[in-house]
């Protein structure tokens, strides 16, 4: 995949293209079917399935009250549109300047201009230009007049429910990590540096990789099946990950995020992970003495043993949600 971060990185050859408009935070079940018909439209003609996204939201820059917390990076979008075939993704600044476009002035400079457009493919309830001004009824008709075609992808619906970032966000912080996975497709995961903890737990329970992670959406304190990713090479291991704040060792403000791993390490410990949540075990209390926490860890343990060992008996994954 290429990846460009202005409209100066653009080379003459980026279209004619097959393009998505979006966000696409967390790439959800309903992203991957835009992406997977930009992938097939742009296959079909020989053009190239690409993506046009922003840095920062749009709403930190036209208001910044109501901007969600993301799910995901920039580099980690990318990366889950490239599973679907996406070949280029342009992460374009989202400037006060380019807010103030036009409907038109948008499609002109950035569809038909910057990236060639020849197929928009777009969601439903898709809006831009100026105070979103712009609809796909909008888009179809610049489409007409300017030489691309454009489709609307409807929404998907799981279990009852349309699949939106939202709902993701609000799912995750309830700790419901395998329906999540659901409608994401993946499971949801944070990554950041392995950093130095208080030393209790190598000494009185277990000892525990501990991560630091600028993430905006976090689960909620408790117990969960994870699997553990090292960001610098190909290794991973299954893992049990406790999120919270320690109340067996006093309270704490701080949350943390502890991972046991269930596999051999096997090398160097890593200095970046991603830990990937795969099913809540329970939630997080308080024991009586180290001792009893330690009993309840090893439970914990074989929990996630029996998880991973039946997923794979069902699935021939290691996942049973995703």
């Amino acid at each position: 995949m290429k990846i460009f971060r202005s409209l100066a990185e653009l080379p003459p050859d980026f279209g004619p293209s097959a393009v998505t408009i979006g966000n696409f935070d967390g790439v959800h079940f309903g992203h991957r079917q835009i992406l997977r018909r930009v992938t097939a439209v742009a296959a079909e003609h020989g053009w190239k399935p690409s993506v046009l996204t922003f840095d920062p939201h749009p709403t930190r820059v036209v208001a910044p009250n109501r901007t969600p917390p993301l799910l995901t990076s920039p580099q980690r979008r990318a990366a889950l549109m490239e599973e679907e075939g996406i070949a280029q993704v342009l992460i374009l600044p989202f400037t006060p300047e380019l807010a103030l476009l036009t409907p038109e002035e948008f499609v002109r400079r950035l569809l038909v201009d910057a990236v060639g457009a020849r197929a928009v493919l777009v969601g439903d309830n898709f809006r831009f230009g100026h105070k979103a001004a712009g609809n796909v009824r909008v888009l179809a008709e610049l489409g007409v007049k300017l030489g691309f075609t454009t489709e609307v992808v409807p929404a998907i619906s799981c279990r009852g429910r349309v699949v939106s970032s939202s709902g993701i966000r609000e799912l995750i912080r309830a700790g419901s990590v395998s329906l999540a996975a659901r409608f994401l497709q993946h499971a949801y995961g944070v990554e950041g540096e392995v950093v130095s903890g208080r030393g209790v737990g190598s000494k009185q329970t277990v000892p525990t990789l501990n991560l630091a992670t600028a993430a905006e959406v976090i689960p909620a304190s408790g117990v969960y099946v994870t699997r553990t990713r090292d960001l610098d090479n190909a290794r991973e291991w299954r893992s049990i990950t406790n999120v919270g704040y320690r109340p067996t060792f006093g309270a704490s403000d701080q949350l943390t995020i502890e991972t046991f791993l269930l596999d051999p390490l096997e090398g160097d410990t890593p200095a970046r992970i991603r830990v990937e949540f795969l099913r809540r075990v329970r939630a997080e209390r308080k024991f009586d003495t180290p001792e009893h926490l330690r009993a309840q860890i090893l439970k914990d343990v074989h929990a996630a043993q029996n998880y991973f060992r039946r997923a794979k008996a069902w699935t021939g994954r290691e996942c049973i949600s995703c």
